[in-house]
């Protein structure tokens, strides 16, 4: 079985080993991959690895002899699981690896708004933010949800998830989002829900950046109706030059890598390994379809 990984570059540059992956076929790797590399990189490939590549059906109805996606992240919108499925192309993902780390860094993005540990400069200029008493509303109070939650209370936080109480967790002090992107939640986080927030409040995003309409996000910033927001995700990653985000002094951003501490890494490799063995036996294990 041949099987390729088209963009590996946010999971393994070649600081963890391959070898789970390597005893189960022949495989080759890449760090990125353009789409007219990929139509290469897949001619004869039985198996495909992606992070965020996208796989639609043109590039399965190309390559008919593909049998198996594996996605090496929890996220599944950037293939076409329709086509997949009408295809015969198993896929599967990897769920709940990343907790432990998204959660932490969605702690770290608000302790560098509030505290700002890597950027302190003045007291008078940067005034320091007490979480304790503080209200965090969550929006997706699933695995990631629930351990970011757990953290925040930790520091004397109230937690509201938005599935409880929508209205009172989007008034919250704090709103995170911790939820998957979906064709009914795009842009959920647009000038209506903005407007409806509290005063002051802070947005932290470590789910996907399509969540958020960056415009409305950008004049709310601005114009102080909210005090900062905390971003891993972006609706374009990397983001082009005109993203109204970039250059905001109280707007915090990271490059996607709330998933990738090594030991979280390392799970990916093995838990894709682990996915493809299950498929090799006949088995459905992770599978999406």
């Amino acid at each position: 079985m041949k099987a390729v990984f088209l963009d590996c570059i946010d999971i393994n540059r070649g600081d963890i080993s391959w070898t789970p992956i390597e005893e189960l076929c022949e495989f080759r790797h890449y760090l990125t991959s353009t789409l007219d590399e990929a139509k290469d990189r897949l001619q004869g490939m039985d198996v495909v690895f992606v992070d965020s590549f996208p796989i639609d059906r043109t590039v399965m109805e190309e390559n008919p002899q593909l049998k198996y996606i594996g996605i090496g992240a929890t996220g599944f919108n950037h293939i076409d699981l329709e086509a997949a499925e009408e295809l015969g192309v198993a896929v599967t993902n990897i769920p709940a690896y990343s907790t432990d780390a998204v959660a932490q860094h969605a702690i770290a993005l608000l302790l560098q708004i509030t505290n700002r540990p890597g950027t302190y400069d003045d007291v008078e200029t940067t005034p320091l933010t007490l979480l304790n008493g503080k209200s965090m509303g969550i929006v997706g109070y699933g695995n990631i949800g629930r351990k970011v939650g757990e953290i925040a209370a930790s520091l004397g936080m109230k937690i509201i998830p938005y599935s409880v109480n929508p209205d009172e967790a989007v008034k919250a002090d704090v709103l995170s989002l911790n939820c998957p992107l979906t064709d009914e939640n795009s842009h959920m986080v647009d000038r209506n829900f903005i407007s409806r927030m509290k005063d002051g409040a802070i947005l932290i995003n470590t789910a996907r950046g399509g969540l958020v309409d960056e415009q409305a996000l950008a004049e709310a910033l601005k114009s102080g109706k909210l005090k900062a927001a905390g971003l891993d995700v972006l609706e374009k990653e990397p983001p082009e030059d005109d993203c109204p985000l970039l250059g905001l002094e109280n707007c915090v951003i990271t490059p996607h890598i709330a998933f990738t501490p090594i030991e979280t890494r390392e799970k990916i490799i093995d838990l894709l390994a682990e996915n493809l063995r299950s498929f090799q036996e006949g088995g459905r294990f992770n599978r999406i379809v």
